[in-house]
């Protein structure tokens, strides 16, 4: 089981008011540089919202929601100092409510 580090936010906000791109682009950038393996993503509705435990979490978060997940802590707490009005959170995976922890609900276009 492996624990993956989040922050989320609202699509419109993240994806649309916030600087994301530029503020990820620079994470890569950085990642790049140290000859570091990429190990965060950037999820469209992501599924694990749908697991009973996170329900607080899903509520209080405007939808469509996107969540940059990651195995990184400190990947999770740079990106939540950068955003503002994001949700900072972890959970566990594999389990039975969140097989899949970078599962998108989103349907592609």
């Amino acid at each position: 089981m492996q624990t993956y580090y989040y922050v989320l936010g609202s699509h419109k906000f993240l994806l649309e008011e916030e600087p994301l791109e530029e503020v990820l682009r620079e994470r890569i950038r950085n990642y790049q540089e140290q000859e570091k393996e990429i190990d965060f993503w950037l999820v469209r509705q992501p599924a694990f919202l749908e697991a009973p435990e996170m329900a607080d979490i899903k509520a209080k978060c405007p939808q469509p929601a996107v969540a940059i997940i990651s195995t990184n802590k400190q990947v999770v707490i740079w990106l939540k100092l950068r955003l503002e009005y994001v949700f900072q959170g972890q959970f566990q995976a594999p389990t039975p409510s969140i097989p899949d922890a970078l599962k998108s609900l989103a349907t592609v276009a």
